[in-house]
């Protein structure tokens, strides 16, 4: 089997053959790239508000660099997504990575020179590392079996686990290993982000070989030869299309939303009923373990029992744990609970909405579909964790977690008008 950008269709009998090979290669290249994507994110970001804080000399502006990695990763969502849909997989995934690089490395600079309009400007380009993560589950679902989608979803989405747990310990160890380099400590994890992009650039270059989306049309040559159905019009065209993919994309962008607007107050509650620090990082490792360690579990029932069942699962857990965290009132078990049952939900959104957008359209739109809900659910999680504070400030951390369970109910009821309907497995 060569490893040709678009291989041919008269190798469609050896791809055939070959395919269970190429799928076991291509999971493991997306699981190693995973974990170092993850790092790479989960590094930076443990000490971008201090940072931020640093460079600005304000304590109110210490946040703006979160929402500008944010702001990057939804708007890097559809250029990537365009670029696979035309290229395939590895030339998004690597450029994403490469682009990623650069603004940890412009982070850097910024803190050296003292320039906080730079710094945004470099974690909006950090934010791609976000995007290249968000765009790998996809990339495993290319060359699965239907009816093993959402177990290959779920196995890159866990591979974050790794990532997001060793980040935020390395990140101080890395700012020491620039202290007599004339770089601000804060931005030392930016120096060994920039590093560990690069390196995940380079995995991807070389080895997700050959293209699972490239192949997959391959497999498939009556779409392949369609790249009009490949533009973001088509894409638009095909959510519209299909009342499946209308609840995947709704689900998928409100469990992001409800799961990031609660979580980024939780601190703050926590604080104003006598948290220390170090307990609060135990609930956020709670908080962590709930969104990617179970995620194969999640990723199984999708299979097993259905997508949309799974739909109902996320649901009712992210309106459980709303219910736990906003009436906590100072119990930090029950804090914590709260926010290991909303990463469940989360999980349970992500990966069963993912498995039925890329069941519910054709092949030739699925690049440019996946693309609108990374750009749908990061740009709703980003004006939901703006919102949350103010809701907060307003009114109450019960009020917010309320708000966040009755913007859980438009999925719901979509979910029971469309429950029954079969969505392609093509």
């Amino acid at each position: 089997m060569t490893t040709l950008e678009q291989p041919s269709s008269q190798d469609t009998a050896t791809l055939v053959a070959d395919l269970p090979r190429i799928r076991r290669r291509t999971t493991l290249v997306l699981l190693a790239g995973q974990v170092l994507g993850g790092l790479g994110v989960a590094i930076g970001i443990a000490l971008s508000a201090l940072l931020a804080e640093e460079v600005s000399g304000s304590e109110a502006l210490s946040g703006l660099g979160q929402t500008s990695t944010v702001a990057g990763t939804a708007v890097l969502a559809l250029p990537l997504a365009s670029l696979m849909s035309r290229r395939g997989r590895r030339a998004g995934l690597v450029l994403a990575y490469l682009i990623g690089a650069a603004g940890a490395a412009l982070v850097v600079l910024a803190a050296v020179v003292g320039n906080f309009p730079l710094l945004l400007l470099g974690m909006a380009a950090f934010g791609a590392g976000s995007s290249a993560n968000l765009a790998a589950r996809f990339a495993a679902a290319d060359l699965a079996e239907p009816e093993r989608r959402g177990r290959a979803i779920a196995t890159v989405v866990w591979a974050t686990t790794i990532g997001a747990v060793l980040g935020p310990n390395i990140a101080a160890p890395a700012g020491r290993s620039v202290s007599g380099a004339g770089i601000p400590e804060a931005a030392g994890p930016f120096v060994w982000a920039t590093g560990v992009f690069l390196v995940a650039a380079v995995v991807m270059a070389l080895t997700l070989r050959p293209d699972p989306l490239l192949t997959a049309r391959a497999l498939n040559p009556a779409d392949a030869d369609r790249p009009e159905s490949r533009s973001l019009r088509a894409a638009v065209r095909a959510v519209q299309g299909s009342p499946m993919a209308r609840l995947a994309l709704l689900t998928i962008a409100v469990s992001h939303t409800t799961m990031v607007a609660i979580m980024v107050m939780t601190p703050l509650d926590l604080v104003h009923h006598g948290a220390d620090i170090e307990l609060i990082g135990l609930v956020f490792s709670s908080h962590i373990l709930g969104m990617y360690a179970f995620s194969p579990v999640m990723g199984w029932l999708a299979d097993r029992i259905g997508r949309i069942s799974v739909i109902g699962l996320a649901v009712a857990l992210l309106a459980l744990a709303a219910l736990l965290a906003g009436t906590a009132q100072g119990n930090h078990l029950q804090s914590a609970a709260g926010l290991f049952v909303l990463g469940l939900g989360w999980s349970a959104g992500l990966v069963s909405g993912s498995a039925l957008l890329t069941d519910s359209v054709p092949q030739a739109s699925r690049a440019g579909v996946q693309g609108l809900a990374d750009l749908s659910m990061s740009s709703l999680a980003g004006a939901g964790g703006a919102l949350a504070g103010v809701v907060v400030a307003q009114a109450s951390y019960g009020w917010l977690n309320a708000a966040g369970a009755v913007l859980l109910l438009p999925v719901a009821v979509l979910g029971v008008l469309t429950r029954g309907r079969m969505p392609r497995t093509d």
